[in-house]
């Protein structure tokens, strides 16, 4: 988009861091309304500095640079970029809910949808809030930090011998952004805060609230509202800022939210709602508290999720451990021969820390999360259905974030009766190139991208229901639920309805298959019947939607029907003039040798048709020829994607290699890792924050320690030699019901501890070594491999 500002050179980089040349009951889903407060811990408990993982700068973030340097806060509805400049600080401001444009049920001339700012919509910011502290120049021991430990940025410096403390979060049980100015040795606080508009909205201010707020176009209404408390000084509204003076403790606290709700039945919005009401009504009660309770709650919550992994890869080396976040990065690449694992493991922990922030009972994490820098944010900031939304959730159960996956499910269900309504209506219009030819339809499909109000938008994209059900299918598979796989089960059926009516008999070398009608391989090559993301994806789905009817008891003869049709689906070979998993119905390749997606090998990862155990070894090495011609260097997504299929491969020096390549920094407009460990995603002339390799990345790695499928769990697959001295990760998720401890010297797994979040059999393996189990739910064991 020609508004969004060029990232920094490689030479402003250095400088920041330094030292380097409808109507369904969504259970747990929170819309922005009022509520009781909760119960307070007396005291923090935070992780102390010198054990925490942190994130730090010598610099505050340019704001110029937002995107590329400012740090993230979020509570999985509202989030925000902090800058953490001494004398003027700002947060750019956003509610996941905070979407022009609607359900979007028309369609173009060509059959395919609109996909605009106003028609299909685009996510935005609610505001920016400025902090100014105008004697707060000159500074000395300036630190600017994200301890991912304890959820917090912090900014910490000296002036005139007081040293000062700035701690921003964003609380998830009092659903505030709060920013903590505290001191020691004497000093105070005089300044304000104001808030500012990015769409012209007018600020207002009462009792003692100042607010900003508005309507949009399609119904959404909109408000952010802050106030602040003091100790020791004075605290008022002047004109629409709040202001403080001399105050040694200044508590600001900032809200906000629209009249979004995930109900289809009334068009996603609540129209009596009062959003400012609500957003002036939460700062007050939260300013009336402590800033230590405060801080205790949010900390509490936080370390709730964030605890139930650790990650230790290693030590670093000494002269790495003394350098800040942004010279690691750098140091890493140009020093390629010297492992950072302290660095690699901190990358995961961000990845957790992105998904605890960005996804509690709320909206899916989208293209962007909950961080923008402006209005126009490329491709809306929507939901991608062809890799994007669906990478963003491959961490989730890996990492021991299971409530984390809620969002996404929950989002499901909401849209499910709009993505049906308009399914029906639109998908078979005779102008639409993907029509089912047999003129029949049922059940639901989406285009590429979706928004929050039930639409869809830009091409339609037949395989993405197949894919989303992937994903809600592989959250069962992790935690054995079957109240959750009951609340999915409309999406899967309806999946599999549409796909019963879009199948086509084909002949292939004489013999009749079922494969996909005129299809897509995304996002590449011609339009074709039976290409093989699409037929991987509806056995994929087929299979799983089976096996729901059994657990559930539900709907037994249509699943005998579908599993009848899953015998007959035409299933990928190897093509006999590249020598690769074959794409499409024809041998020859119809795309670009080293194209991004990776459509074809969505049966090897996140599926599990082709896999190691089972596969024709032929199979495999078609798998490995296609992953050898793609490449080794790509956009972030695509490497993360690329690592997580060569740790299936067991190839670990490729699979490691990979995410090096997502972790690199982000120079001259290249794809790689912004400062603030942000993933840059290049468009040429600038780059764009794309947070699924952000999560992918980590995904990958946790694919090294551990690979599972129902039925087996393999320990260290792909452990790369840089980790391979000693590591220990607690935590991890295992498919089949299962949460993995292990730890490993040279190498070899030492001990390893396997519990049952409700999985009861299946075998362990490390290297050659295997051993068959069965546990009760919540029940655990230990072993030392031989």
């Amino acid at each position: 988009m020609s508004d969004l500002p060029s990232p920094p050179s490689r030479r402003s980089f250095l400088k920041l861091g330094g030292a380097v040349g409808a109507g369904f009951a969504l259970s747990g889903f929170r819309p922005f309304t009022a509520q009781a407060s909760p119960a307070r811990p007396p005291a923090a408990d935070l992780v102390a500095d010198a054990a925490a993982t942190t994130l730090w700068y010598p610099a505050p973030a340019v704001e110029s640079h937002v995107i590329e340097q400012a740090l993230p806060i979020g509570n999985g509805r509202i989030g925000g970029l902090v800058g953490g400049d001494p004398a003027a600080d700002y947060l750019y401001f956003t509610d996941a809910s905070l979407w022009t444009g609607g359900q979007n049920d028309t369609v173009q001339d060509d059959g395919q949808l609109p996909y605009g700012k106003d028609d299909f919509g685009s996510f935005g910011l609610l505001a920016k809030l400025r902090l100014k502290l105008p004697s707060h120049t000159g500074v000395g021991g300036y630190r600017r930090a994200l301890d991912l430990s304890n959820g917090l940025v912090t900014a910490s410096y000296t002036l005139k011998g007081a040293t000062y403390r700035r701690e921003v979060y964003a609380s998830h049980p009092d659903d505030v952004v709060v920013i903590r100015l505290t001191q020691q040795g004497g000093g105070s606080y005089t300044g304000s805060v104001a808030l500012e508009a990015t769409r012209d909205e007018k600020p207002t201010a009462s009792g003692g609230v100042v607010s900003l707020g508005g309507t949009f176009a399609n119904g959404l209404k909109y408000s952010t509202a802050v106030t602040a408390a003091g100790k020791g000084g004075r605290v008022s509204v002047s004109g629409t800022e709040v202001t403080f003076s001399g105050c040694s403790e200044v508590v600001i606290v900032l809200c906000g939210g629209t009249n979004y709700v995930p109900d289809a039945a009334r068009h996603y919005l609540d129209a009596g709602a009062d959003p400012a009401a609500v957003a002036a009504g939460k700062v007050k009660a939260a300013a009336a508290v402590a800033g230590t309770a405060l801080l205790a709650t949010h900390v509490k919550d936080y370390r709730r999720l964030y605890d139930r992994m650790t990650v230790d890869l290693g030590r670093s080396p000494a002269n790495r451990r003394t350098l800040d976040s942004w010279s690691r990065i750098a140091v890493r690449y140009t020093d390629p021969g010297t492992p950072d694992p302290e660095l690699e493991a901190s990358y995961v922990q961000f990845g957790r820390y992105l998904t605890i922030t960005g996804s509690r009972n709320g909206l899916p994490i989208s293209l962007q999360g909950l961080w923008l820098n402006n209005n126009s944010p490329d491709w809306y900031s929507d939901y991608h259905t062809d890799i994007n939304v669906e990478m963003n959730y491959w961490l989730a159960d890996r990492a021991g974030l299971k409530e984390c996956f809620d969002a996404l499910a929950d989002y499901c269900l909401a849209q499910l009766p709009a993505w049906t309504d308009t399914t029906k209506r639109l998908f078979n219009d005779p102008r639409n190139r993907f029509r089912n030819s047999s003129g029949k339809i049922a059940g639901w499909a989406v285009a590429f991208s979706t928004n929050i109000y039930g639409g869809s938008g830009w091409v339609w994209h037949p395989a993405g229901n197949a894919w989303l059900c992937n994903n809600l299918w592989d959250h069962y598979e992790y935690t054995r639920d079957k109240a959750y796989l009951a609340k999915v089960y409309p999406v899967l059926k309806g999946a599999t309805e549409f796909w019963e009516a879009r199948l086509v008999t084909k002949t292939v070398d004489g013999k009749d298959y079922l494969v996909s009608d005129t299809d897509w391989s995304p996002e590449q090559g011609p339009d074709a019947q039976g290409n093989t993301y699409s037929q991987e994806l509806v056995h994929d789905l087929f299979g799983h939607f089976t096996e729901a009817t059994q657990l559930l008891g539900r709907d037994g003869d249509y699943g005998k029907t579908i599993t009848g049709m899953r015998d007959r689906l035409h299933m990928p070979t190897v093509s006999p003039v590249t020598g690769w998993l074959q794409e499409w119905l024809v041998p020859e390749n119809l795309g670009e040798v080293t194209h991004r997606h990776l459509s074809p090998l969505i049966g090897f990862f996140p599926g599990d048709r082709i896999n190691l155990d089972t596969a024709p070894p032929d199979l495999i090495e078609g798998v490995r020829n296609l992953l050898i011609a793609r490449g080794m260097d790509t956009f972030g997504w695509g490497c993360a994607w690329r690592a997580a299929c060569w740790a299936r491969l067991k190839d670990a020096d490729r699979a490691y290699q990979l995410f090096l390549t997502v972790l690199r920094p982000s120079f001259n407009n290249g794809n790689g890792t912004a400062a603030n460990f942000f993933d840059m995603y290049s468009q040429g002339s600038y780059t764009i924050f794309q947070i699924d390799a952000n999560l992918g990345g980590p995904a990958a790695v946790l694919e090294m320690l551990l690979y599972s499928r129902p039925g087996v769990i393999e320990f260290l697959p792909a452990l790369p030699a840089a980790w391979a001295d000693s590591g220990k990760v607690t935590g991890i998720g295992a498919r089949g019901g299962f949460e993995v401890d292990l730890e490993w010297h040279r190498g070899k797994v030492t001990k390893a501890v396997v519990r049952s979040v409700g999985g009861t059999d299946t075998e362990l393996r490390a290297g050659s070594w295997k051993q068959q189990i069965r546990l009760r739910p919540n029940q655990e064991i230990t072993v030392t491999p031989r």
